[in-house]
């Protein structure tokens, strides 16, 4: 028993305030030099995760508090990247669940709890941003002990302490009206309630592998929790998966263990301890790490499967290779593969020529995710629509995946958003009143339905709602769903779109162009009112005349352009599109570009 080292980790619902809390944490328990420089959100390390201000990987960091270590292991809020959540649990004895105290129990936190409790943990209750005029605090506690009834938390865990914080100004306090001094008694609550790590030091050496971080100078390093005997540098150690498989076999060049969020080599590390260590090449996330002379792996809680696909391929429009500088199959194909290594959320399948790849995540975000950070690396690639990953149940009937939507907006919307959910066949589930003329609805509706429907959310709510979605279960398959009614507006020819031909265009339907963008046939560059495609010309200037009376030249303004992420992009595309991804610009375009062989296929495919 380790008794100096406490391991928990932070569950809370995205935007709660968890990596907040941590800065607070860290700099309260002498983690930092007084004139330390020290950055917002430290846990948030991405340049992705600062811009979006939600956390996509999860990170380990540690505290020194009264002759203890604590570990803390910042996790995920969002539903996509809930296999980091799954893995990173095993290494906790403990949980702090984290509730915003004017908006209560959400979904993720539903998700990542229910987890938590199932693997045993203690959780310890911080009702948070207590400083917010909207508090309801006593409601929000009752909810939280009916979400721990409903997900069936024994009674040691229905037994659980609270605290009322506010991260961002740095205390907590066992009373809605206590001393708000700072954030000592979570710490003293931390040490109290969360049990020691128990594992036998005298026995070889075997850890779990949870987290993998490719190094630039280290190679591939592999965080855990080391489950017995200790780890020392230069040993030998081999890695073996779930079946007791040898997958490799190397010396421990590094251990590193986490001073607040920065990696100090140490010489030995002790059961109980999150270390990383360096030194294999193949070892990957559920592999255990151990002694040359353990055999019997450790086992490792099993991943959700993936939900959603997409294809991606090289970028085949006349436009390639003008904005990016990673442009080959084989370089796509190996950037796919070491993310699929890294990222167990993700699956990576090929064609038998490797030129074409399919990609399989938990949902739209984690995609578009991996899609951006490509993109920032210089590739260029095509995407097609996102599919929806069916499968079937034993009585061989066809099932999908549903979600479970919590959308909270002001009254006067409730019927709009009711009437557009049905449309996308989803059943509403509950209705409540949360006061000041707000409602929260919760529906069940197919992934299918739901793709892009954020921004059509916010455009009925006119951007006042707040949507959360997280996966629910696999359910009948609903029958087909209208797709997109709007034709496309596909463009004739290469060149540059002209400010002039776009003006008298704008009456025909939507503009994806503005004056002077690069166009090319078959690209689509706007949506039409109704049904059926359309091929214009959107690169015709206007004729020059020898007249030159006042008003000739008035000036031309045109409708802005709607600036859409790329899930947004994908979700509009049909069947026979595909979304061109570079480094500058994100272009729709059809699959095949020739107007004529569009035609020859089509006829080739009605009379099939």
């Amino acid at each position: 028993m380790n008794s100096e080292i406490r391991n928990i980790t932070i569950i809370a619902h995205v935007d709660h305030g968890k990596t907040t809390l941590i800065d607070s944490l860290m700099k309260q328990s002498g983690s930092f030099r007084e004139n330390e420089v020290v950055d917002e959100r430290l846990m948030d390390s991405g340049e992705l995760e600062k811009e979006r201000g939600i956390t996509i990987l999860a990170k380990p960091a540690s505290i020194n508090w009264k002759n203890s270590r604590i570990n803390i292991i910042d996790t995920p809020g969002h539903r996509d990247f809930a296999a980091e959540v799954e893995r990173v649990l095993s290494m906790a004895d403990g949980a702090l669940l984290l509730i915003d105290s004017a908006e209560g129990v959400m979904p993720q936190t539903k998700f990542v709890l229910s987890k938590a409790l199932k693997q045993g943990l203690k959780p310890i209750v911080i009702i948070n941003k207590l400083d917010k005029p909207d508090q309801r605090a006593d409601e929000v506690l009752d909810e939280t002990f009916d979400l721990f009834v409903n997900l069936d938390a024994n009674e040691e865990q229905l037994d659980f302490p609270v605290l009322y914080a506010s991260g961002r100004s740095g205390w907590a306090c066992e009373e809605i009206n206590g001393e708000r001094k700072n954030l000592h008694p979570l710490m003293d609550l931390i040490i109290k309630h969360v049990n020691p790590p128990m594992f036998d030091k005298s026995k070889p050496f075997a850890m779990l592998s949870t987290l993998l971080y490719p190094d630039s100078f280290l190679g591939r390093s592999l965080i855990g929790r080391i489950s017995q005997g200790t780890a020392k540098a230069n040993q030998n150690i081999k890695a073996i998966d779930l079946k007791g498989n040898k997958v490799d076999e190397g010396r421990l060049t590094k251990i590193f263990r986490y001073e607040g969020t920065k990696k100090v080599p140490i010489d030995v590390g002790e059961a109980g301890d999150i270390v990383v260590i360096a030194g294999l090449e193949k070892a990957n996330v559920a592999d255990t790490i151990c002694d040359l002379e353990i055999n019997n792996p450790i086992q490792a809680t099993p991943i959700d499967p993936p939900t959603m696909s997409i294809q991606i391929t090289v970028n085949s429009s006349p436009l390639a290779g003008t904005e990016g500088n990673k442009l080959t199959s084989t370089q796509i194909r190996e950037r796919l593969i070491t993310e699929a290594q890294n990222n167990v959320g993700i699956s990576f399948s090929e064609n038998k020529n490797k030129d074409s790849f399919e990609i399989s995540g938990r949902g739209e975000l984690m995609l578009e995710i991996l899609l951006t950070q490509m993109r920032r690396e210089g590739f260029e690639l095509t995407v097609s629509p996102p599919k929806v990953l069916f499968k079937k149940n034993d009585k061989d009937e066809k099932q999908e995946p549903i979600e479970e939507i919590t959308l909270d907006l002001d009254e006067e919307f409730s019927s709009k958003i009711i009437d557009s959910m049905n449309k996308r066949k989803g059943k509403l589930i509950d209705l409540k009143d949360t006061g000041k003329n707000k409602k929260r609805l919760i529906f069940h509706a197919p992934t299918r339905g739901l793709m892009g429907y954020t921004s059509r959310f916010l455009t009925l709510t006119k951007g006042t709602g707040v949507i959360n979605r997280i996966f629910h279960s696999y359910g009948n398959f609903e029958g087909d769903m209208d797709s997109r009614k709007n034709g496309a507006l596909i463009s004739m020819d290469k060149g540059k779109a002209v400010a002039f031909a776009i003006f008298n265009l704008q009456a025909r339907g939507e503009m994806f162009v503005t004056h002077n963008d690069p166009v090319y046939g078959g690209m689509i560059v706007g949506l039409a009112p109704k049904p059926g495609d359309l091929i214009i010309n959107v690169m015709k200037g206007k004729k020059l005349t020898n007249m030159r009376t006042q008003g000739t030249d008035e000036n031309i303004v045109l409708t802005p352009v709607r600036k859409m992420s790329i899930a947004e992009q994908l979700s509009i595309l049909n069947g026979d599109e595909a979304l061109e991804i570079t480094p500058k610009s994100c272009r729709l375009r059809k699959l095949i570009l020739d107007a004529n062989e569009r035609k020859r296929f089509e006829k080739s495919k009605n009379l099939t």
